[in-house]
Order: structure tokens, then sequence, then C-alpha cells
């Protein structure tokens, strides 16, 4: 488990050890860790991804690896090796468009010759909605367009998450990014507002339109679908954009805030229309049982392919989401 102090890698420990699992801490601040390690009583083994031999003794004898740490761009491809080079399966909860970008367009032929299982971006974004939109697709082979909209009723980043984005601007400098006629295509306009009807109780709600997330990466990976679009509510994008937002604030137990979503997945073809719909609450906390459900049904066997794959490729859609119950109310709409 790499990066696992931080605030998503939290909520993924505590969740893999209520599944049973036993994990083994890692990540790059030493002290940190000992503190993490003292209070759960598991093994920990600092590294660091500028030192292949440290990653190497962190994942000596475990049977896969979780990477939380971000920024991905710096931590995948070190973690993704380190897993290649111990013969146990990657997944990471990147929601880095660029990072995820590279982990498909660098690992994919040589995790696939490996018989390995990398799974990036299986986090809520990237996973939870191509799960939704790969259950949504059901029986067709092909669709005109995937349409996934986020309904936050605030957003309040994470350190690592403002880290993340300050990466990917600095990658992507003024230019955003978004994914049409089946390639992607940078943009230096702004990116539109429009409303969208959200299921009730949410109803119409004004968004930003191509506010580009990592199921733009994901879904057209295995869905044949050549216009991808994901939306997010407009008062999240001004939670997230002001550099005066705090960070998530415990609201119960368990370490959630009061944060609550509404995910909006649609997939049209040919005038017809069909919809996936999850709700729940925390962001950042969903993330531990989406990822650690994508443990367990790799370890088990339960996939269907190898090599760099899309949650909604390697696992069965509708099972899975299933599977979320209680920390995902579904919605299959027609």
């Amino acid at each position: 488990m790499f990066g696992a102090y931080g605030h998503t890698g939290r909520f993924v420990v505590a969740e893999l050890v209520a599944r049973g699992f036993v994990p083994v801490l890692s990540g790059r601040d030493a002290d940190t860790l000992k503190v993490l390690a003292e209070g759960t009583g598991l093994d920990a083994r600092p590294a660091t991804v500028d030192d292949p031999g440290s990653l190497d003794r962190a994942l000596a004898g475990t049977a896969a690896v979780v990477n939380c740490a971000g920024p991905f761009a710096s931590t995948a491809a070190p973690v993704i090796e380190a897993a290649l080079r111990a013969g146990i399966p990657y997944l990471d909860v990147a929601a880095e468009l660029e990072a995820n970008i590279d982990t498909f367009a660098h690992f994919t032929g040589r995790a696939r010759d490996a018989g390995a299982v990398v799974v990036p971006a299986m986090a809520f974004f990237g996973g939870l909605g191509d799960l939704l939109a790969t259950a949504a697709m059901g029986d067709w082979s092909e669709a005109e367009e995937v349409h996934i909209a986020y309904g936050l009723s605030s957003w309040h980043p994470t350190a690592g998450t403002r880290l993340s984005g300050a990466v990917s601007r600095e990658r992507r400098g003024e230019r955003r990014l978004r994914y049409t006629g089946g390639q992607w295509e940078y943009r230096t306009d702004a990116a539109p507002t429009l409303e969208w009807r959200f299921p009730q109780p949410m109803g119409t709600r004004p968004v930003v339109g191509e506010f580009t997330m990592a199921d733009v990466v994901t879904v057209p990976t295995h869905l044949s679908v050549p216009e991808v679009t994901t939306y997010m509510t407009a008062d999240a994008v001004r939670d997230i954009a002001s550099p005066g937002t705090p960070a998530p604030v415990a609201a119960d137990e368990s370490g959630r805030s009061e944060q609550t979503f509404v995910v909006d997945a649609v997939v049209r073809r040919g005038g017809a229309e069909r919809r996936a719909v999850a709700r729940g609450q925390d962001i950042y906390a969903v993330t531990a049982p989406l990822v650690v459900e994508a443990v367990e049904r790799v370890l088990t066997g339960r996939t269907r392919t190898v090599g760099v794959a899309a949650a909604g490729e390697i696992f069965d859609a509708p099972d899975f989401l299933r599977a979320l119950a209680p920390h995902v109310a579904l919605g299959l709409l027609p």
C-alpha cells in the first residue's frame, strides 16, 4: 500500500483491514509512516520512487500493490515497474489525466505480454464513472456519446488533489483537454457552462461542461464510443478553483466529510438513451471500497482480461456496482 498515510490512503487502509486483508504500509515519509504503523499495528516499509530497491523491498512478499500517492505523474510509472518486477497486480487511484494516459500508453503492451494486471484510476474519478457507463451500455456494442455528470454538493480538496492538479496544469499549460471524434484535442477557449438535469432530488443544476476527468481516459479504452464528455457542478468547480477552500473535515466516526455526490452516466445511440446513476457520500472515502473491491476481485480471479485495463473492461460492471452497497446507492433508468 503505497501512500498509506495520505487522506485517501487512510480510508483504503481501513477498508483493507475491514475486509480481512493485512496491508503493508509504505510511502515516502518514514516518520509519518511510523506513526501510522504504531497506531494500526501494521508493518511499515518506507520507500521512494527514485529508489527502485526500496520499492522492491516494500513489495516483497505482497499479493498486490495499491498506489494512493500523488502526484501520479511521478509515482505511477516507478510503482508499476516495481509491481512488474515483483510479479504482482498494480492498482491506483489516479485522477490525473496525463498520468492515466501515460499508463495506458507506456504499459499496455508490456503488461499484456507479461500476463500482468494493471488497473489505473480505480477510484471515484475514472473507476466509478467507467463502471456506470459500461453498465448503462448493456448489450450495445457501440454508442455515439457517453456523458458523465458529477453532482457534488461541495468540493473541499485534499492537499494531494491540489498538488496533482498543479502538476497537470504545469504539463498542460493554459490548454484543456477533451475527447471528441475518437481522439484527444487540446483547447484554449473556456469550457462551456450549461445546465444538467440530475435525477431528483438534486434536479437541474448549472455545470461546467468538458470538465475533463479520468473517466474520459478510461471509457474509450474499451467502449466503442467517439464522444466522451464529463461535467461538474459549477459550485464544486468554484470550490476547487479557490485557494481559500479548506480541506475536507470529518463529519462522522469513519472520517467521511459531509460532501454528497450524484454521478449521472448517460449513453446515447441512434436517438435512444440509457442511464446509470450512483449516489453516495464523500468522493475520497468512497474510493476505498472501489479499489478494495477491485483488489479482492483481482486476487480471486474474477477478472476478464490482463494488461492495463479500465474498471469496466476488467470487471463485470453491474455485478461490481451492486457489490458497492451500502457505500453507493444505484439507479439504473431506461
